[in-house]
């Protein structure tokens, strides 16, 4: 490690680890992993999805690192819109998400065989002023794509985020459907998201907070791909949400509600004052943890040595070189 690196680091302490299961799993994944670290700022969340190599588990390190460390940057709102999610469940349970939600923007998982009922639901419960966006995790082809939505585009989608993984692909799909296109994986694993070849085929930027490595390296994001931005959850509890809070209030303009509404996938939460949204929106706040939750959510032996190894392999990479996949990773989701 570099030696700023190093005095960065020794003002973090680890606190604990936690595991708490998802309500609806998703590719495969069951539950949410990660450490609690706190600093002379406040806490900060280090949970990168199994799969995620030492480079790419490194920029969730440096997040994790600014939150302890650093202030956040000055807010220029108070609150901020969020959407509600639906999850690839089927038609009535979709259609309960959003009417409890209190929520006037929803996020649908699509790219299944029971998208198609699963968005009519939403807008059904939405009604006609709610808006709805979709999200595919770069499941569809160009042909696939331009397929379903023309089919999906009946709903009136606000845009449709990463329908295709290149964004070559982005620039052949906008040129036969006029939904807008928003891009995530595209962005928050690029080797260098600061400077993304292409970026320009996408109508909207998805910043995640863990993923491009802090709220104040989102802002440097945001500004190089010159486009709207939506600040988006990597499925956190409160600590990791409320860095994304941060970044949401941070950010110079806020044409969309944002995807931070991600609480109702979690079981449970390490606050007894958690991030969730009142009438489609969270107030900027900053929870800390609670003793007891930290006991009740607390991840079993083996779980916290293998996180302890993996944080450990992420802290060994230089900053420089972050942005790289490490040989062998699986494509991350």
């Amino acid at each position: 490690m570099h030696a700023r690196q190093t005095a960065a680091d020794a003002a973090v302490a680890v606190v604990g680890a936690f595991e708490i299961p998802l309500t609806v799993g998703f590719r495969g994944v069951r539950s949410r992993r990660g450490l609690l670290v706190r600093g002379p700022a406040g806490w900060g969340e280090w949970s990168p999805f199994p799969e995620y190599g030492p480079r790419l588990a490194a920029r969730w390190w440096r997040a994790a690192r600014e939150a302890a460390t650093e202030p956040w940057p000055r807010p220029r709102r108070d609150a901020v819109p969020v959407n509600a999610i639906v999850p690839a469940v089927e038609p009535g349970r979709a259609h309960h998400i959003v009417t409890s939600s209190g929520c006037a923007t929803v996020k649908v998982k699509v790219g299944d065989d029971g998208d198609i009922d699963r968005v009519e639901a939403v807008r059904d419960a939405l009604g006609p002023r709610g808006k709805v966006r979709l999200d595919v995790n770069a499941g569809w082809d160009v042909d696939t794509a331009v397929r379903r939505l023309r089919r999906l585009a009946r709903f009136d989608l606000e845009y449709v985020e990463q329908p295709v993984a290149e964004l070559a692909d982005f620039a052949r799909l906008r040129r036969q459907v006029d939904v807008p296109l928003a891009a995530d994986e595209s962005v928050r694993l690029a080797p260098d998201p600061l400077r993304i070849p292409g970026i320009g085929a996408a109508d909207v930027v998805i910043l995640k907070v863990q993923p491009l490595g802090g709220v104040r390296r989102c802002l440097q994001v945001a500004e190089a791909c010159g486009r709207p931005a939506v600040v988006s959850s990597a499925v956190e509890t409160s600590v990791g949400l409320a860095a994304g809070l941060a970044l949401a209030a941070a950010l110079p303009s806020l044409p969309y509600a944002c995807g931070l509404g991600t609480m109702s996938l979690l079981a449970g939460d390490v606050t007894t004052a958690p991030l969730r949204p009142i009438s489609g929106e969270l107030a900027v706040r900053r929870p800390v943890p609670a003793v007891a939750l930290l006991d009740r959510w607390a991840a079993a032996a083996g779980v916290h040595a293998e996180l302890d190894r993996r944080l450990d392999a992420a802290r060994r990479v230089p900053d420089s070189r972050d942005g790289a996949r490490s040989p062998g990773d699986p494509v991350p989701r």
